[in-house]
């Protein structure tokens, strides 16, 4: 559990770039049945949109692979499962599903779930242009959602929220084990009507519902008591479908991430983290401290 590769997550596929590949064991290395038991666990953490989510975003790399003219690093089974400790009921232990777009890590401390970051969702193509799947838009909420929130805003609220005309190339804070806060622009909800905060909560919602319920009303939670009032809007670039945007929402605990500006804006990339809690860094130092 104190091992640095625990930390070590990314959305790439690996190996790319030079990278090294990732450790764990890759779907395409199991047999049928332990393949069927990924998915299983997986469902064990996600909720039925979020898994079948995440299972749409593994099948768009046949996608990928045919518009790339079969290069072998687009492989649907290009998934791979890490396991850091021993599991065991009342035990702690964590565990990880990673490879190209999606990343979904959790922690167990003393057999109960502390933490669900870092969480990445990611669609190439953000919408299927022809074939089969033409019309196919995996993360449409996430993009959908935000862009008529920031059309609900008057003309004084987004001078606040709209702080760029050009989105950045991909979402700003770094694929490290832990980040800080980003800069503190952004319109905050407690200057948004009722309706409008009504919607950011369900921008919100639609990031951490990709969990079960019982995980995801507990990090909901979480964030209405640091402040709902405190939450920043951002966005930048382009404001409608098609051209290249950005935005982010941050709280004083959290952070979520969109952009969609690689491959002509039809490459999408949606993550959550958590200042303090990502990876249990926060609860497992507790543990540590008083059970070694």
């Amino acid at each position: 559990m104190k091992s640095d590769e625990r930390g070590n997550w990314h959305y790439i596929p690996k190996p790319f770039e030079g990278e090294k590949m990732r450790k764990g064991l890759p779907m395409m290395e199991m047999r049928d049945d332990q393949k069927a038991l990924t998915f299983a666990l997986l469902s064990t953490a996600m909720s039925h949109r979020g898994f079948a989510q995440a299972a749409t975003i593994m099948s768009l790399e046949r996608v990928v692979w045919e518009m790339e003219n079969h290069a072998a690093k687009r492989r649907a089974d290009a998934y791979y499962v890490s396991i850091f400790g021993k599991p065991a009921p009342g035990k702690t232990w964590g565990w990880r599903v990673e490879g190209h777009h999606v990343s979904v890590n959790f922690t167990i401390v003393e057999g109960k779930v502390v933490s669900v970051t870092p969480n990445f969702f990611g669609a190439n193509p953000a919408e299927a242009k022809d074939g089969t799947r033409k019309g196919l838009r995996v993360l449409a909420a996430e993009e959908d959602l935000a862009r008529a929130l920031l059309k609900s805003l008057d003309d004084g609220q987004r001078k606040v929220a709209l702080i760029a005309a050009k989105a950045p190339r991909d979402v700003v804070a770094p694929i490290v084990a832990k980040i800080s806060p980003l800069e503190g622009k952004g319109l905050l909800a407690e200057k948004m009507n009722v309706d409008q905060q009504k919607m950011l909560r369900g921008l919100i919602e639609e990031y951490v519902r990709r969990l079960r319920p019982v995980l995801a009303d507990v990090d909901l939670k979480k964030i209405d008591e640091a402040g709902f009032g405190k939450i920043l809007f951002v966005w930048a670039g382009g404001t409608e479908r098609g051209e290249g945007n950005y935005y982010r929402v941050q709280g004083p605990t959290f952070l979520l991430e969109y952009s969609n500006t690689q491959n002509n804006a039809n490459h999408a990339h949606a993550v959550w983290r958590d200042f303090d809690g990502d990876f249990g860094v926060d609860v497992l130092k507790e543990h540590y401290s008083k059970n070694h």
